[in-house]
């Protein structure tokens, strides 16, 4: 079946699908007293199916697709595929409706779906001894926090597992960060050959900020909320910006393809410091600052990439349908709107759940209508995959 010919294709759909569904459904739940046949707190479902069910589905697409590339092995596809997409799919089924399966069942089968993610990718990766071979600890990681949210969970500890989800969180912002390092000066290269401009990526801020990330997580894990994670969050916020000021931001403005990856990447350094402010003096202003971190930077880096790969890899030129271009621009609408509308725009609060939540829903379905042909149909190029 060509949807299983390539990673990317059942995965950003199933991403594209989640965003699409997940959200709106969070939004009845909340706004207009919703129920589902799960007795999970709302706020803690809606916060796993976004790291483990959207998030989780667009790395899996983007992993699956990019270690071919980096190993130069033969692709992911066929019965592999479709096994790993069913488990994802099965466990977002049996979380919708955990009150009619034994806790333990849900988060084995949850639980399972990333390292078996690794264990999909890990041959060719060490085969070839890659240098993203470590990223595979990522996976390790986010499965260490999916299961410690189950088991907190099970255990009535709501505030646990809340911090295992927002753990999780930073571990995905530390790949991010490797991740973003690489492709988003190479693609605004690449984007702005024809002006010979050059844009610098310097190791030394790299690793800074890898580095930085990675121990924001660890305090995020053991002291969260205190003055250090502060102080670190506006460290990090201060090297993110600086990394992010080497790739000529400004000059992309005309280019959505290329722009779309640096907005997502300015929401990290903004949303650092929103943290940062917060947990210094508790303002207002600051006190959504992890949707600043979630919607503004990890779903517009995603919807960025899982637009220019999907291009890419069928054999399609990069060129932007206008309905991609409003679902960027709906999408920056929505992080607006949940990080600032309630203090800026002093909105009801339900109300700011219902906009953001309409904003997303409109940019997902434009990715939906324009991409999911495009992840059915054969490759334009006639290539396999």
């Amino acid at each position: 079946m060509r949807l299983f010919a390539a990673g990317f294709r059942p995965f950003f759909l199933a991403a594209g699908l989640a965003a699409l569904l997940l959200v709106p459904l969070w939004a009845w739940v909340f706004a207009c007293g919703g129920a589902l046949p799960n007795s999970w707190p709302p706020t803690l479902w809606h916060a796993h199916e976004m790291v483990f069910g959207f998030l989780a589905a667009a790395i899996a697409g983007f992993l699956l697709t990019a270690v071919p590339s980096w190993t130069g092995r033969r692709g992911f596809g066929g019965p592999p595929v479709a096994m790993l997409a069913a488990l994802w799919l099965l466990a977002r089924v049996l979380i919708a409706t955990a009150d009619l399966w034994p806790h333990l069942l849900v988060a084995a089968v949850d639980v399972a779906f990333l390292p078996m993610l690794a264990l999909l990718i890990a041959p060719p990766l060490l085969r070839s001894g890659n240098r993203n071979t470590p990223l595979l600890t990522v996976f390790g990681l986010l499965a260490i926090c999916d299961a410690a949210f189950h088991w907190q969970l099970a255990a009535g500890n709501a505030a646990l597992a809340a911090r295992c989800l927002r753990v999780a969180i930073d571990v995905v912002l530390v790949l991010v960060t490797v991740i973003g390092g690489r492709i988003v000066p190479a693609f605004t290269s690449s984007g702005l050959r024809d002006r010979d401009l050059q844009v610098r990526s310097r190791k030394g801020i790299g690793a800074a900020a890898i580095a930085v990330m990675a121990v924001v997580a660890v305090v995020d894990a053991l002291r969260p909320d205190g003055m250090l994670s502060a102080s670190l969050a506006a460290a990090a916020a201060l090297i993110q910006a600086v990394r992010l000021a080497q790739w000529r931001s400004l000059h992309t403005l005309g280019r959505p393809i290329v722009w779309i990856l640096h907005v997502g990447y300015a929401w990290m350094p903004l949303g650092l410091a929103l943290k940062s402010v917060a947990l210094f003096g508790g303002d207002a202003f600051a006190a959504f600052w992890l949707h600043a971190l979630t919607v503004g930077c990890l779903s517009t880096m995603i919807l960025g990439v899982m637009t220019r790969a999907a291009l890419g890899h069928s054999g399609r030129p990069l060129e932007l349908d206008p309905r991609t271009v409003a679902s960027y621009v709906l999408l920056l609408l929505a992080a607006l709107a949940r990080v600032f509308g309630f203090a800026w725009l002093a909105l009801p609060y339900p109300i700011v759940i219902l906009l953001a939540a309409s904003l997303w829903t409109a940019a997902f379905a434009l990715f939906v209508w324009v991409y999911a042909p495009i992840l059915f149909l054969p490759r334009a190029d006639g290539r396999p995959g």
